[in-house]
Protein backbone atom coordinates (compact mmCIF):
# COMPACT_ATOMS: atom_id res chain seq x y z
CA UNK A 1 0.00 0.00 0.00
CA UNK A 2 0.82 3.93 -0.37
CA UNK A 3 0.62 4.31 2.76
CA UNK A 4 4.00 2.19 3.40
CA UNK A 5 6.19 4.26 2.04
CA UNK A 6 8.27 6.85 3.93
CA UNK A 7 6.62 10.04 2.58
CA UNK A 8 3.26 8.78 4.50
CA UNK A 9 4.65 8.88 7.89
CA UNK A 10 1.49 10.38 9.30
CA UNK A 11 -0.77 7.49 8.18
CA UNK A 12 1.44 4.74 8.28
CA UNK A 13 0.20 1.19 10.42
CA UNK A 14 -3.51 3.14 9.51
CA UNK A 15 -6.56 0.90 10.55
CA UNK A 16 -9.98 0.89 9.43
CA UNK A 17 -10.55 0.57 13.06
CA UNK A 18 -9.54 4.51 13.57
CA UNK A 19 -11.39 5.76 10.84
CA UNK A 20 -14.52 6.65 13.39
CA UNK A 21 -12.35 8.47 15.84
CA UNK A 22 -10.55 10.23 12.95
CA UNK A 23 -13.38 11.39 11.48
CA UNK A 24 -14.47 12.80 14.50
CA UNK A 25 -11.31 14.22 15.13
CA UNK A 26 -11.28 16.02 11.31
CA UNK A 27 -14.42 17.13 11.75
CA UNK A 28 -13.53 18.75 15.49
CA UNK A 29 -10.53 20.23 13.92
CA UNK A 30 -12.20 22.00 11.17
CA UNK A 31 -14.61 23.50 13.45
CA UNK A 32 -11.89 25.39 15.45
CA UNK A 33 -9.60 26.16 12.08
CA UNK A 34 -12.76 28.26 10.97
CA UNK A 35 -12.83 30.80 13.46
CA UNK A 36 -8.90 31.27 13.23
CA UNK A 37 -8.87 30.47 9.43
CA UNK A 38 -10.97 33.61 8.93
CA UNK A 39 -9.88 35.83 11.99
CA UNK A 40 -6.05 35.45 11.62
CA UNK A 41 -5.47 36.76 7.89
CA UNK A 42 -6.22 39.92 9.23
CA UNK A 43 -3.40 40.70 11.44
CA UNK A 44 -1.45 40.60 8.08
CA UNK A 45 -3.85 42.70 5.85
CA UNK A 46 -4.70 39.99 3.70
CA UNK A 47 -8.70 38.52 2.72
CA UNK A 48 -10.39 36.23 5.08
CA UNK A 49 -10.76 33.27 2.51
CA UNK A 50 -6.64 33.32 2.42
CA UNK A 51 -7.16 31.87 5.98
CA UNK A 52 -9.09 29.04 4.89
CA UNK A 53 -7.46 28.49 1.77
CA UNK A 54 -3.95 28.07 4.49
CA UNK A 55 -5.84 25.96 6.48
CA UNK A 56 -6.60 23.15 4.02
CA UNK A 57 -4.04 22.72 1.64
CA UNK A 58 -0.87 22.46 4.03
CA UNK A 59 -3.24 19.74 6.08
CA UNK A 60 -2.92 17.67 2.88
CA UNK A 61 0.48 18.92 2.53
CA UNK A 62 1.70 17.64 6.12
CA UNK A 63 -0.56 14.69 5.99
CA UNK A 64 1.64 13.58 3.07
CA UNK A 65 5.20 14.30 3.92
CA UNK A 66 4.43 14.91 7.73
CA UNK A 67 6.37 12.46 10.54
CA UNK A 68 3.72 12.84 13.27
CA UNK A 69 0.73 11.08 13.63
CA UNK A 70 -1.02 13.73 15.75
CA UNK A 71 0.28 17.08 15.16
CA UNK A 72 -1.60 19.54 13.06
CA UNK A 73 -0.76 22.57 10.78
CA UNK A 74 -2.17 25.78 10.26
CA UNK A 75 -2.71 29.44 10.35
CA UNK A 76 -0.23 30.52 14.13
CA UNK A 77 -1.02 34.12 15.78
CA UNK A 78 3.05 34.68 16.23
CA UNK A 79 3.91 33.74 12.50
CA UNK A 80 1.03 35.85 11.12
CA UNK A 81 2.64 39.08 13.67
CA UNK A 82 5.55 38.41 12.02
CA UNK A 83 4.28 38.05 8.41
CA UNK A 84 2.75 41.27 8.91
CA UNK A 85 6.06 42.92 9.57
CA UNK A 86 7.35 41.35 6.61
CA UNK A 87 4.51 42.60 4.21
CA UNK A 88 4.92 46.53 5.52
CA UNK A 89 8.39 46.27 4.47
CA UNK A 90 7.32 45.13 1.04
CA UNK A 91 6.75 47.63 -1.89
CA UNK A 92 2.83 46.21 -2.24
CA UNK A 93 0.53 48.23 -3.98
CA UNK A 94 -2.89 46.52 -3.75
CA UNK A 95 -4.59 43.36 -1.76
CA UNK A 96 -3.82 41.06 -4.41
CA UNK A 97 -0.08 42.16 -4.29
CA UNK A 98 -0.25 41.08 -0.61
CA UNK A 99 -1.64 37.42 -1.18
CA UNK A 100 0.91 37.11 -4.00
CA UNK A 101 3.34 38.00 -1.57
CA UNK A 102 2.41 36.32 0.91
CA UNK A 103 2.03 32.97 -1.11
CA UNK A 104 5.58 33.54 -2.09
CA UNK A 105 6.90 34.03 1.97
CA UNK A 106 5.12 30.50 2.04
CA UNK A 107 7.07 28.81 -0.72
CA UNK A 108 10.44 30.17 0.42
CA UNK A 109 9.78 29.45 3.79
CA UNK A 110 8.48 25.55 2.97
CA UNK A 111 11.74 25.39 0.73
CA UNK A 112 14.01 26.93 3.96
CA UNK A 113 12.18 23.89 5.89
CA UNK A 114 13.02 21.44 3.68
CA UNK A 115 16.67 21.92 3.38
CA UNK A 116 17.17 22.35 6.58
CA UNK A 117 15.44 19.31 7.49
CA UNK A 118 17.58 17.42 4.80
CA UNK A 119 20.86 19.20 6.52
CA UNK A 120 19.72 18.09 9.98
CA UNK A 121 19.51 21.64 11.30
CA UNK A 122 16.69 21.09 13.89
CA UNK A 123 19.34 21.73 16.23
CA UNK A 124 18.68 25.43 15.18
CA UNK A 125 15.38 25.62 17.35
CA UNK A 126 17.38 24.99 20.38
CA UNK A 127 19.05 28.46 19.73
CA UNK A 128 15.29 29.99 20.91
CA UNK A 129 15.34 29.13 24.50
CA UNK A 130 12.08 28.97 27.16
CA UNK A 131 13.06 32.18 28.65
CA UNK A 132 12.92 34.15 24.88
CA UNK A 133 10.14 32.23 23.60
CA UNK A 134 7.69 32.96 26.43
CA UNK A 135 8.81 36.41 26.50
CA UNK A 136 8.67 36.42 22.52
CA UNK A 137 5.43 34.83 22.16
CA UNK A 138 4.14 37.21 25.04
CA UNK A 139 5.38 40.26 23.60
CA UNK A 140 3.34 38.96 20.08
CA UNK A 141 0.14 38.56 22.42
CA UNK A 142 0.47 42.44 23.67
CA UNK A 143 0.52 43.62 20.02
CA UNK A 144 -2.03 41.43 18.59
CA UNK A 145 -4.08 42.92 21.34
CA UNK A 146 -3.31 46.67 20.50
CA UNK A 147 -3.63 45.82 16.96
CA UNK A 148 -7.35 44.78 17.00
CA UNK A 149 -8.36 48.53 18.52
CA UNK A 150 -9.22 49.27 14.79
CA UNK A 151 -11.62 45.98 14.46
CA UNK A 152 -13.32 46.65 17.97
CA UNK A 153 -13.89 50.46 17.81
CA UNK A 154 -13.96 51.38 14.30
CA UNK A 155 -11.23 54.29 14.73
CA UNK A 156 -8.81 54.18 12.02
CA UNK A 157 -5.23 53.76 13.84
CA UNK A 158 -2.58 54.35 12.12
CA UNK A 159 0.17 54.53 15.07
CA UNK A 160 2.67 51.30 15.74
CA UNK A 161 3.97 50.16 19.15
CA UNK A 162 2.05 49.85 22.21
CA UNK A 163 1.20 53.20 24.06
CA UNK A 164 1.20 55.34 21.06
CA UNK A 165 -2.03 53.72 19.20
CA UNK A 166 -3.64 53.99 22.97
CA UNK A 167 -2.90 57.51 22.96
CA UNK A 168 -4.26 57.74 19.15
CA UNK A 169 -7.42 56.27 20.55
CA UNK A 170 -7.78 58.70 22.62
CA UNK A 171 -7.20 61.81 20.58
CA UNK A 172 -10.22 60.24 18.15
CA UNK A 173 -12.39 59.22 21.43
CA UNK A 174 -15.16 60.86 19.34
CA UNK A 175 -14.95 58.37 16.57
CA UNK A 176 -15.53 55.26 18.60
CA UNK A 177 -18.48 53.48 17.18
CA UNK A 178 -20.52 52.22 20.06
CA UNK A 179 -22.04 49.05 18.47
CA UNK A 180 -18.54 47.55 17.28
CA UNK A 181 -17.23 48.63 20.47
CA UNK A 182 -20.19 47.04 22.23
CA UNK A 183 -20.30 43.97 20.51
CA UNK A 184 -16.70 43.65 20.64
CA UNK A 185 -16.17 43.66 24.27
CA UNK A 186 -19.50 41.53 24.96
CA UNK A 187 -17.71 38.36 22.72
CA UNK A 188 -14.63 38.55 24.09
CA UNK A 189 -16.21 38.74 28.04
CA UNK A 190 -18.66 35.55 26.38
CA UNK A 191 -14.97 33.64 24.93
CA UNK A 192 -13.16 34.02 28.29
CA UNK A 193 -16.37 33.21 30.09
CA UNK A 194 -16.84 30.10 27.66
CA UNK A 195 -13.07 29.82 27.82
CA UNK A 196 -13.27 29.40 32.02
CA UNK A 197 -16.27 27.31 31.85
CA UNK A 198 -14.59 24.52 29.60
CA UNK A 199 -17.03 24.60 26.88
CA UNK A 200 -17.27 21.11 24.92
CA UNK A 201 -17.67 23.45 22.21
CA UNK A 202 -14.57 25.44 21.10
CA UNK A 203 -16.05 29.11 22.43
CA UNK A 204 -14.44 30.69 19.18
CA UNK A 205 -16.87 28.59 17.00
CA UNK A 206 -19.52 29.25 19.53
CA UNK A 207 -18.97 33.08 18.67
CA UNK A 208 -18.88 32.72 15.39
CA UNK A 209 -22.22 31.07 14.86
CA UNK A 210 -23.72 33.30 17.39
CA UNK A 211 -22.50 36.34 15.73
CA UNK A 212 -23.57 35.55 12.81
CA UNK A 213 -27.09 34.60 13.35
CA UNK A 214 -27.69 38.03 15.73
CA UNK A 215 -26.08 39.90 12.30
CA UNK A 216 -28.69 38.36 10.28
CA UNK A 217 -31.06 39.11 12.62
CA UNK A 218 -30.11 42.82 13.73
CA UNK A 219 -28.22 43.82 10.04
CA UNK A 220 -25.58 44.37 11.49
CA UNK A 221 -24.41 45.65 8.66
CA UNK A 222 -27.08 48.32 8.83
CA UNK A 223 -26.32 49.89 11.60
CA UNK A 224 -22.59 50.95 10.45
CA UNK A 225 -21.08 47.23 11.72
CA UNK A 226 -17.90 45.87 9.86
CA UNK A 227 -18.87 42.84 7.95
CA UNK A 228 -16.82 40.39 6.20
CA UNK A 229 -18.63 40.88 3.22
CA UNK A 230 -18.48 38.50 0.08
CA UNK A 231 -15.37 35.56 -0.16
CA UNK A 232 -14.61 34.03 -3.54
CA UNK A 233 -17.04 30.69 -4.15
CA UNK A 234 -14.16 28.95 -5.93
CA UNK A 235 -11.76 26.06 -4.65
CA UNK A 236 -8.04 28.32 -5.17
CA UNK A 237 -6.37 27.54 -8.01
CA UNK A 238 -2.53 25.68 -8.64
CA UNK A 239 -0.59 29.12 -9.15
CA UNK A 240 3.24 30.13 -8.83
CA UNK A 241 3.19 33.62 -6.99
CA UNK A 242 5.43 35.81 -9.20
CA UNK A 243 5.77 39.64 -8.57
CA UNK A 244 8.45 40.95 -10.33
CA UNK A 245 8.48 44.13 -8.16
CA UNK A 246 9.25 42.03 -4.81
CA UNK A 247 12.57 43.10 -4.16
CA UNK A 248 14.21 39.11 -3.63
CA UNK A 249 16.98 40.06 -0.56
CA UNK A 250 14.02 41.60 0.99
CA UNK A 251 11.55 38.42 0.50
CA UNK A 252 14.82 35.68 1.81
CA UNK A 253 15.25 37.65 4.69
CA UNK A 254 11.77 37.92 5.87
CA UNK A 255 11.42 34.54 4.93
CA UNK A 256 13.98 33.51 7.11
CA UNK A 257 12.24 36.10 9.95
CA UNK A 258 8.64 33.72 9.42
CA UNK A 259 10.96 30.40 8.98
CA UNK A 260 12.60 31.20 12.83
CA UNK A 261 9.87 31.91 14.37
CA UNK A 262 7.24 29.76 12.67
CA UNK A 263 9.28 26.72 13.28
CA UNK A 264 10.94 27.48 16.86
CA UNK A 265 7.46 28.38 18.37
CA UNK A 266 5.89 25.10 16.49
CA UNK A 267 8.74 22.82 17.71
CA UNK A 268 8.27 23.91 21.20
CA UNK A 269 4.68 23.43 21.14
CA UNK A 270 4.97 20.14 19.08
CA UNK A 271 7.30 18.86 21.99
CA UNK A 272 4.79 19.66 24.83
CA UNK A 273 1.98 17.70 23.24
CA UNK A 274 4.61 14.97 22.98
CA UNK A 275 5.86 14.87 26.18
CA UNK A 276 2.10 14.85 27.47
CA UNK A 277 0.84 12.11 24.83
CA UNK A 278 3.97 10.16 24.80
CA UNK A 279 4.95 10.18 21.21
CA UNK A 280 8.37 11.06 19.94
CA UNK A 281 8.86 14.21 18.23
CA UNK A 282 11.78 14.50 15.38
CA UNK A 283 12.82 17.95 14.51
CA UNK A 284 14.00 17.37 11.36
CA UNK A 285 11.36 14.85 10.18
CA UNK A 286 9.34 17.95 11.52
CA UNK A 287 11.10 20.20 9.36
CA UNK A 288 10.68 18.53 5.98
CA UNK A 289 6.42 18.08 7.02
CA UNK A 290 6.31 22.29 7.54
CA UNK A 291 8.27 22.66 4.25
CA UNK A 292 5.38 20.64 2.62
CA UNK A 293 2.53 22.24 4.51
CA UNK A 294 4.19 25.39 3.47
CA UNK A 295 4.81 25.41 -0.22
CA UNK A 296 1.25 23.56 -0.24
CA UNK A 297 0.01 26.89 1.10
CA UNK A 298 1.90 28.90 -1.55
CA UNK A 299 1.52 27.37 -4.57
CA UNK A 300 -2.61 27.70 -3.35
CA UNK A 301 -2.56 31.60 -2.79
CA UNK A 302 -1.64 30.59 1.19
CA UNK A 303 0.09 31.82 3.79
CA UNK A 304 3.22 30.29 5.81
CA UNK A 305 1.82 28.07 8.46
CA UNK A 306 3.31 26.12 11.40
CA UNK A 307 1.80 23.86 14.03
CA UNK A 308 -1.14 25.14 15.58
CA UNK A 309 -1.15 24.21 19.41
CA UNK A 310 -5.39 24.80 19.12
CA UNK A 311 -5.73 22.30 16.24
CA UNK A 312 -3.66 19.59 18.14
CA UNK A 313 -5.21 19.90 21.29
CA UNK A 314 -8.54 19.40 19.97
CA UNK A 315 -7.04 16.49 17.86
CA UNK A 316 -6.03 14.79 20.60
CA UNK A 317 -8.88 15.40 23.07
CA UNK A 318 -10.98 14.07 20.38
CA UNK A 319 -8.94 11.35 20.10
CA UNK A 320 -7.18 11.25 16.76
CA UNK A 321 -5.48 8.27 15.68
CA UNK A 322 -4.03 9.34 12.67
CA UNK A 323 -3.23 12.29 9.41
CA UNK A 324 -6.66 11.14 8.07
CA UNK A 325 -8.17 13.39 10.65
CA UNK A 326 -6.18 16.42 8.91
CA UNK A 327 -7.37 14.90 5.50
CA UNK A 328 -10.85 15.00 6.58
CA UNK A 329 -10.49 18.28 8.16
CA UNK A 330 -9.45 19.79 4.95
CA UNK A 331 -12.05 18.34 3.43
CA UNK A 332 -15.14 19.66 5.61
CA UNK A 333 -13.33 23.21 5.34
CA UNK A 334 -13.40 22.80 1.72
CA UNK A 335 -16.96 22.42 1.77
CA UNK A 336 -17.68 25.15 3.93
CA UNK A 337 -15.66 27.47 1.45
CA UNK A 338 -18.13 26.55 -1.13
CA UNK A 339 -21.33 25.77 0.59
CA UNK A 340 -21.33 28.41 3.36
CA UNK A 341 -20.51 31.32 1.38
CA UNK A 342 -23.75 33.09 2.60
CA UNK A 343 -23.55 32.89 6.06
CA UNK A 344 -19.43 33.70 6.35
CA UNK A 345 -20.59 36.95 4.65
CA UNK A 346 -22.25 38.27 7.57
CA UNK A 347 -19.84 37.74 9.91
CA UNK A 348 -19.07 41.06 11.77
CA UNK A 349 -15.67 42.25 11.91
CA UNK A 350 -15.66 42.97 16.19
CA UNK A 351 -16.29 39.57 16.05
CA UNK A 352 -13.24 38.55 14.61
CA UNK A 353 -11.18 41.37 16.45
CA UNK A 354 -12.56 39.66 19.84
CA UNK A 355 -11.21 35.62 18.93
CA UNK A 356 -8.42 37.44 18.09
CA UNK A 357 -7.83 39.21 21.16
CA UNK A 358 -8.74 36.13 23.48
CA UNK A 359 -6.18 33.86 21.32
CA UNK A 360 -3.57 36.38 22.12
CA UNK A 361 -4.41 36.25 25.91
CA UNK A 362 -4.20 33.09 25.01
CA UNK A 363 -0.75 33.26 24.33
CA UNK A 364 0.38 35.54 27.23
CA UNK A 365 2.00 33.10 29.34
CA UNK A 366 1.70 35.04 33.11
CA UNK A 367 2.40 31.89 34.44
CA UNK A 368 5.70 30.92 32.58
CA UNK A 369 7.23 33.98 33.66
CA UNK A 370 6.61 34.25 37.04
CA UNK A 371 8.32 30.40 36.80
CA UNK A 372 11.52 32.01 34.90
CA UNK A 373 11.80 34.38 37.74
CA UNK A 374 11.33 31.70 40.29
CA UNK A 375 14.01 30.05 38.68
CA UNK A 376 16.70 32.47 37.36
CA UNK A 377 16.64 36.25 37.66
CA UNK A 378 18.82 36.76 34.52
CA UNK A 379 16.71 34.53 32.28
CA UNK A 380 13.74 36.63 33.45
CA UNK A 381 15.65 39.59 32.07
CA UNK A 382 16.25 37.87 28.57
CA UNK A 383 12.04 36.84 28.29
CA UNK A 384 11.81 40.91 28.81
CA UNK A 385 14.06 41.33 26.39
CA UNK A 386 12.35 39.18 24.37
CA UNK A 387 8.91 40.45 24.64
CA UNK A 388 10.39 43.92 24.25
CA UNK A 389 11.11 43.65 20.64
CA UNK A 390 7.38 43.28 18.92
CA UNK A 391 5.89 45.55 21.51
CA UNK A 392 8.22 48.69 20.88
CA UNK A 393 10.84 47.65 18.70
CA UNK A 394 8.69 45.68 15.60
CA UNK A 395 8.40 42.29 15.49
CA UNK A 396 11.35 41.86 12.66
CA UNK A 397 13.59 43.79 15.16
CA UNK A 398 12.15 41.91 18.36
CA UNK A 399 13.12 37.86 16.36
CA UNK A 400 16.47 39.43 15.50
CA UNK A 401 16.63 40.93 19.24
CA UNK A 402 15.34 37.60 20.72
CA UNK A 403 17.88 35.22 18.80
CA UNK A 404 20.73 37.82 19.63
CA UNK A 405 19.69 37.42 23.46
CA UNK A 406 19.65 33.88 23.34
CA UNK A 407 23.20 33.99 22.01
CA UNK A 408 24.59 36.30 24.50
CA UNK A 409 23.12 34.60 27.42
CA UNK A 410 25.25 31.47 25.46
CA UNK A 411 28.34 33.65 26.05
CA UNK A 412 27.76 34.81 28.90
CA UNK A 413 27.44 31.59 30.18
CA UNK A 414 30.78 30.02 28.63
CA UNK A 415 32.59 33.46 29.39
CA UNK A 416 32.99 32.62 33.22
CA UNK A 417 33.42 28.79 33.48
CA UNK A 418 33.41 27.77 36.92
CA UNK A 419 36.26 25.86 38.80
CA UNK A 420 36.89 24.40 41.92
CA UNK A 421 40.06 22.71 43.88
CA UNK A 422 39.24 18.87 44.70
CA UNK A 423 40.62 16.54 47.50
CA UNK A 424 40.05 13.22 48.84
CA UNK A 425 37.52 12.03 51.55
CA UNK A 426 39.20 9.52 53.91
CA UNK A 427 38.21 6.33 53.59
CA UNK A 428 36.18 7.26 50.62
CA UNK A 429 37.34 6.54 46.98
CA UNK A 430 37.86 9.27 44.30
CA UNK A 431 37.59 13.57 44.29
CA UNK A 432 35.66 15.79 46.00
CA UNK A 433 35.15 19.49 45.64
CA UNK A 434 36.97 21.15 48.82
CA UNK A 435 34.20 23.81 48.66
CA UNK A 436 31.65 21.24 49.18
CA UNK A 437 32.13 18.19 50.84
CA UNK A 438 33.29 19.21 54.61
CA UNK A 439 35.64 16.21 55.08
CA UNK A 440 37.71 16.23 52.19
CA UNK A 441 41.20 17.05 52.32
CA UNK A 442 43.56 18.42 49.53
CA UNK A 443 47.02 16.00 48.90
CA UNK A 444 50.11 17.71 50.57
CA UNK A 445 51.76 18.94 47.87
CA UNK A 446 49.40 18.58 45.05
CA UNK A 447 46.66 20.65 43.68
CA UNK A 448 43.75 19.44 41.73
CA UNK A 449 41.63 22.03 40.25
CA UNK A 450 38.80 21.00 37.63
CA UNK A 451 37.51 23.78 35.00
CA UNK A 452 33.82 22.83 34.05
CA UNK A 453 33.46 24.18 30.09
CA UNK A 454 35.16 24.23 27.01
CA UNK A 455 38.20 26.87 26.69
CA UNK A 456 37.97 28.79 23.99
CA UNK A 457 39.13 32.52 22.48
CA UNK A 458 36.48 34.49 24.65
CA UNK A 459 37.31 32.90 28.18
CA UNK A 460 40.64 31.91 28.11
CA UNK A 461 42.02 35.19 29.67
CA UNK A 462 39.73 34.82 32.20
CA UNK A 463 40.23 31.23 33.13
CA UNK A 464 43.89 31.79 32.92
CA UNK A 465 43.85 34.53 35.17
CA UNK A 466 41.43 32.80 37.89
CA UNK A 467 44.08 29.57 37.48
CA UNK A 468 47.00 31.97 38.56
CA UNK A 469 44.51 33.47 41.21
CA UNK A 470 44.10 29.74 42.56
CA UNK A 471 47.85 28.72 42.20
CA UNK A 472 48.58 32.20 44.20
CA UNK A 473 46.45 31.05 47.08
CA UNK A 474 48.33 27.77 47.34
CA UNK A 475 50.50 26.20 50.14
CA UNK A 476 54.03 26.92 49.91
CA UNK A 477 55.15 23.15 49.73
CA UNK A 478 52.54 22.35 46.56
CA UNK A 479 54.61 21.14 43.64
CA UNK A 480 52.24 20.02 41.32
CA UNK A 481 49.38 21.58 39.45
CA UNK A 482 47.06 18.93 37.84
CA UNK A 483 44.10 20.58 35.69
CA UNK A 484 40.78 18.13 35.82
CA UNK A 485 39.76 18.94 32.10
CA UNK A 486 36.69 16.26 32.50
CA UNK A 487 34.68 18.92 31.76
CA UNK A 488 36.31 20.47 28.66
CA UNK A 489 34.27 19.34 26.10
CA UNK A 490 36.78 22.21 23.40
CA UNK A 491 39.33 23.89 22.93
CA UNK A 492 40.45 25.68 20.84
CA UNK A 493 43.84 27.15 19.11
CA UNK A 494 43.49 30.47 21.37
CA UNK A 495 43.04 28.21 24.39
CA UNK A 496 46.03 26.21 23.17
CA UNK A 497 48.41 29.04 23.51
CA UNK A 498 47.27 30.21 27.22
CA UNK A 499 47.74 26.84 28.60
CA UNK A 500 51.28 27.07 27.17
CA UNK A 501 51.72 30.49 28.45
CA UNK A 502 50.17 28.81 31.96
CA UNK A 503 52.50 25.91 32.18
CA UNK A 504 55.16 28.58 31.64
CA UNK A 505 53.66 30.83 34.55
CA UNK A 506 53.94 27.46 36.87
CA UNK A 507 57.01 26.83 36.21
CA UNK A 508 58.08 30.36 37.56
CA UNK A 509 56.28 29.66 40.58
CA UNK A 510 58.34 26.28 41.04
CA UNK A 511 54.86 24.07 40.16
CA UNK A 512 54.93 21.23 37.60
CA UNK A 513 51.47 21.50 35.21
CA UNK A 514 49.81 18.68 34.28
CA UNK A 515 46.29 17.84 32.77
CA UNK A 516 44.15 14.70 33.29
CA UNK A 517 41.33 13.51 31.76
CA UNK A 518 41.34 14.63 28.10
CA UNK A 519 38.87 13.98 26.01
CA UNK A 520 39.76 13.08 22.56
CA UNK A 521 39.02 16.27 20.56
CA UNK A 522 40.49 18.45 22.54
CA UNK A 523 43.94 16.07 22.88
CA UNK A 524 43.82 16.17 19.16
CA UNK A 525 43.65 20.21 18.91
CA UNK A 526 46.60 20.63 21.88
CA UNK A 527 48.58 17.86 20.47
CA UNK A 528 48.55 19.71 16.73
CA UNK A 529 49.00 23.09 18.50
CA UNK A 530 52.50 21.49 20.20
CA UNK A 531 51.16 22.25 23.48
CA UNK A 532 50.97 18.26 24.93
CA UNK A 533 54.66 18.13 23.38
CA UNK A 534 55.38 21.78 25.63
CA UNK A 535 53.62 20.46 28.55
CA UNK A 536 55.17 16.96 28.15
CA UNK A 537 53.26 13.67 27.66
CA UNK A 538 54.71 12.54 30.92
CA UNK A 539 52.47 15.00 32.15
CA UNK A 540 49.30 14.20 30.08
CA UNK A 541 47.47 11.43 32.11
CA UNK A 542 44.42 9.53 31.62
CA UNK A 543 42.98 9.87 34.88
CA UNK A 544 43.62 11.95 38.32
CA UNK A 545 44.65 8.18 39.92
CA UNK A 546 46.99 7.99 37.43
CA UNK A 547 47.94 11.60 38.44
CA UNK A 548 48.54 11.72 42.08
CA UNK A 549 50.38 8.18 41.45
CA UNK A 550 53.04 9.95 39.28
CA UNK A 551 52.77 12.67 41.48
CA UNK A 552 54.28 10.39 44.85
CA UNK A 553 56.78 8.70 42.40
CA UNK A 554 58.13 11.50 40.78
CA UNK A 555 61.55 13.13 42.63
CA UNK A 556 60.55 16.47 44.29
CA UNK A 557 63.24 18.74 42.75
CA UNK A 558 62.02 18.49 39.50
CA UNK A 559 60.28 21.37 38.16
CA UNK A 560 59.57 22.29 34.48
CA UNK A 561 61.55 25.02 32.89
CA UNK A 562 59.73 28.27 31.88
CA UNK A 563 59.67 29.24 28.42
Amino acid sequence: MLTHFPIFGGLRGFRLAWLRTDFTAGLAVAAVAIPSAIAYPAIAGLPAEVGVYASILPLVGYALFGPSHKLMVGPDAATMTVLAAVLATLPLATTEDRVTAAAALAITVGVFCIIAGLLRLGVIAAFLSKPILVGFISGVSISIIVGQIQRLTGVRIEADGLFPPIWELIQKAGLVHLPSLILGGSLIALLLLLTHWRSPVPPPLIVVAASIAASALFDFSGMGIAVVGELPHAFPSLSFPINSNLPVKELLLGAGAVWLVSFGSGIVGARSFGARDKFDVDANAELVGLGAANVAAGLFSGFPVTISDSRTAVNLSVGGRSQMSGLVAALTLTAMLLFMQGAIRLLPIPALGAILVAAALSLLDVAGLRAIWRVSRMEFIFALIGMAGPISLGVLNGVVIAVAATLLYVLLKEMRPRDALLGRVPGRKGFYKLHRARNAEPIPGLAVCVVQGSLLFFNVDYVRARLLEVAKALPANTRWFVLDASAVAQVDSTAAGMLEELRSDFAERGLRFAIAQLHHEPMEVLTRAGTIHSIGEDMIFEDLEEAVSAFRHAPRNHVQKAG
